[in-house]
């Protein structure tokens, strides 16, 4: 991250039209579609093309994806056709660059830190990596932190902070880590899935300053 501009800012887990105006509206560079089976916020095909007119070219959506068959993951592409493919799961290297689209590696921070780094070197596909705060096998979203020193200091990648971020500790998580992007899922909600459009303006102000 460069030291004189703000991370970029990803709202995950949207469900509702309002909500992904006002993200559109507050400036968010991404915006994330869930289809992991056991998230709350999973979207089913129907729910998510529904909800992709809303989402402008000029923020890039992002298709969550956990052990999911491949023909599951090309119907996803197909039907909203999204910028990236993020996966949470086990899937190996080739399986999450076979779709045609960049992905992002998930990474779980939340068990043993040094393990989970250590796969990194098995993901040399990924366009960046996704440090989140859930233990391996869990879908994410569930609100938990992890030690932000935990991290290396310098990567050949783009990396993003997720797990347990909100207006309260983004800006620490940042100086802490300083990550290319910043996640954040239930920090900003007043329900699973359902986003609180208090929490997402102070969200966004707490990384880029109030506007």
């Amino acid at each position: 991250m460069s030291a004189l501009s703000p991370p970029r800012i990803k709202f995950c887990g949207l469900t509702r039209r309002e909500d992904i105006a006002s993200a559109v509206a507050l400036g968010v560079d991404c915006i994330g579609f869930v289809f992991a089976a056991r998230s709350p916020r999973r979207l089913d095909i129907e729910a998510a093309r529904a909800l992709r007119d809303v989402v402008p070219a000029s923020v890039q959506l992002i298709a969550l994806m956990m052990d999911d068959p491949a023909p599951v993951v090309a119907e996803v592409v197909a039907a909203i056709a999204p910028d990236v493919l993020q996966f949470h799961g086990d899937e190996a290297d080739a399986f999450c660059a076979g779709f045609g689209l960049p992905y992002w590696k998930a990474i779980a921070m939340g068990g043993d830190p040094a393990s989970a780094l250590a796969s990194l070197q098995a993901y040399p596909g990924a366009s960046a990596f996704l440090f989140d705060g859930h233990a391996a096998g869990e879908p994410g979203g569930g609100g938990q932190t992890f030690d932000w020193q935990a991290l290396p200091r310098a990567l050949d990648r783009p990396f993003w902070l997720a797990g347990g971020l909100d207006a309260g500790n983004v800006a620490q998580a940042i100086a802490a880590a300083r990550p290319d992007g910043v996640d954040v899922s239930s920090g900003v909600e007043r329900a699973p899935g359902i986003k609180d459009p208090a929490r997402m303006r102070a969200f966004v102000d707490a990384v880029r300053g109030p506007r």
